[in-house]
């Protein structure tokens, strides 16, 4: 799929913020055979910096430590890129709760740093990556990737009303991408290797499921269709906490099983990828949906004195109860999918 982007990814320099997570270890595996000029790795880990520059071994690659939260530093790392992924964020819902001003520090003002760098060297497409939480969200994580959205979209609309068109700045949305750091796949892998059971919060409690390879794919879709100030959204399907946990006990015929421990602080019983709201505007691209901000101008007493009357209750939002529900074996064939979940099983 990706090598149809080779023409717009061919000669070009690519950064990755946070590039040394799950993300950018796959994007930078799709983008090498794309012939790009430069793939940058910027984030603040060094252990992780030098464990993927002994892993990829290429040249192409030149990795860069610094921090979205220190403006000077991703400054100076923007200069002659053409595109970028903006991976970095804080992701736990745990930690978030604990430490929301630090969620703020890296998801929110982290961002607006990135835009700001991004149109002082004139790059020509900026795609940020949000998550699900930030669909009516009740969590710090949540609340700090949604305001994430926003400074990208306002960013959007300031350029587009300026006559800027020189960068894009557009995101991508999606669900539970499987087996990424701190998700529930790697917590599952371990209990079984420790001969515990796995633990659930709540059996009935529903999740998406997006391999990464598929996540990728929405993130490369956004870097060669994205308009300004829009988000993408990859449609997907879901399945029960309880599913996964059989799915993957089914898999490794592991017969110690699972228990319930509980709904943890700040965590849904479902989770919403499109609101009732977005759908209304948001236009249907295939496997995506093309959210297009509420307003393309900047003109605030529209905001105040202007509506649009629309039947909102015909519209339900696009959430993990409403989805696609997968089987037990639907879902063993969707893990079947993950690379660690084959290797696991190989060995």
């Amino acid at each position: 799929m990706t090598s149809a982007y080779k023409h717009n990814i061919k000669n070009k320099t690519i950064l990755i913020t946070g590039g040394t997570g799950s993300f950018g270890n796959t994007v930078i595996t799709k983008l090498l055979p794309l012939q790009p000029k430069r793939i940058i790795v910027f984030s603040r880990d060094e252990k992780k910096q030098f464990d993927m520059r002994n892993a990829f071994d290429n040249p192409l690659l030149k990795f860069i430590i610094g921090d979205v939260r220190d403006e000077q530093s991703i400054m100076r790392a923007m200069e002659k890129v053409d595109y970028v992924f903006h991976a970095a964020a804080l992701k736990q819902v745990p930690t978030c709760e604990f430490f929301p001003m630090e969620a703020v520090k890296t998801n929110v003002i982290g961002t607006q740093n990135v835009l700001d760098a991004a149109r002082y060297h004139k790059v020509k497409r900026v795609v940020v990556l949000s998550t699900d939480k930030a669909v009516y969200p009740i969590n710090a994580l949540g609340l700090s990737k949604a305001l994430m959205e926003k400074v990208m979209i306002a960013e959007g609309k300031n350029f587009v009303n300026s006559g800027n068109t020189q960068t894009v700045f557009c995101g991508v949305r999606y669900g539970n991408v499987l087996y990424t750091r701190g998700s529930i796949l790697p917590e599952f892998m371990n209990r079984m290797k420790q001969q515990k059971k796995l633990l659930l919060t709540d059996p009935a409690m529903t999740r998406f499921l997006l391999p990464l390879s598929e996540a990728v794919d929405l993130v490369f879709y956004a870097l060669t269709n994205g308009e300004n100030g829009n988000i993408y959204v990859r449609k997907s399907p879901a399945c029960t906490i309880e599913t996964l946990a059989k799915a993957f006990c089914s898999l490794f015929n592991y017969k110690i099983g699972y228990e319930e421990v509980g709904i943890r602080a700040g965590e849904k019983i479902h989770e919403t990828l499109v609101t009732q709201e977005e759908l209304l505007r948001a236009k249907d691209v295939g496997k995506y949906f093309k959210i297009p901000s509420e307003s393309q101008g900047l003109d605030y007493n529209k905001y105040f004195v202007k509506g649009k009357k629309t039947n909102v209750e015909s519209i339900q939002p696009f959430t993990s109860a409403n989805t696609k529900r997968l089987t037990v074996r639907e879902t063993k064939a969707m893990l079947l999918k993950v690379p660690e979940i084959k290797s696991e099983l190989s060995a």
